[in-house]
Order: C-alpha cells, then structure tokens, then sequence
C-alpha cells in the first residue's frame, strides 16, 4: 500500500509542526555582525587598496606573484619543483 499526501504549508508553520525552534533572530544577529564588519573594513575590500599595497612593494610583489603562480602550477601538474643552478 503506498501513500501519498501533499501538505501546502509556510515554512515557519512545518518549523512550528515539527516542533524546531525559531532561529529567525539569531540569523538576523549575525547577518548584522557581518554586514557592520563589513562596513568597517570596506576600504580593505576595495580594490584601490590592493593597487597601493602591490604598488608600494614595486616589482618584488610581482616577484612574489610569479613564484606563488609558478608553484601553484607545478604542484597542479605534479612535477617536482626545479632544482636551482
């Protein structure tokens, strides 16, 4: 014997059902932390601030950018790092 029954409720009503707590204002707190964080911190995310960081290192940043790509390739491919002469 097989049933089949369709229940056309809200999601707060199956929560309510079910009998599982209401975590609407604990996910309202966080998202705020998150978004006032963000807000503090938005010239970090900024991509001026990523230029003037790169560019105040001259060409070592570029240096350092060829190395970890290089690397980043290597171990990708899986072959062994060159031997410097």
């Amino acid at each position: 014997m097989k049933l089949t029954m369709n229940v056309d409720c809200t999601p707060e009503e199956a929560r309510a059902f079910l009998g599982l707590p209401d975590l609407t204002p604990v996910n309202e707190t966080l998202v705020n932390a998150v978004k006032q964080r963000i807000e503090q911190n938005i010239e970090l995310v900024s991509p001026e601030f990523y230029l003037k960081q790169w560019y105040s290192m001259g060409g070592q940043a570029t240096d350092s950018f060829m190395q970890m790509m290089t690397a980043g390739a290597r171990a990708a491919s899986g072959d062994a790092p060159a031997k410097k002469a």
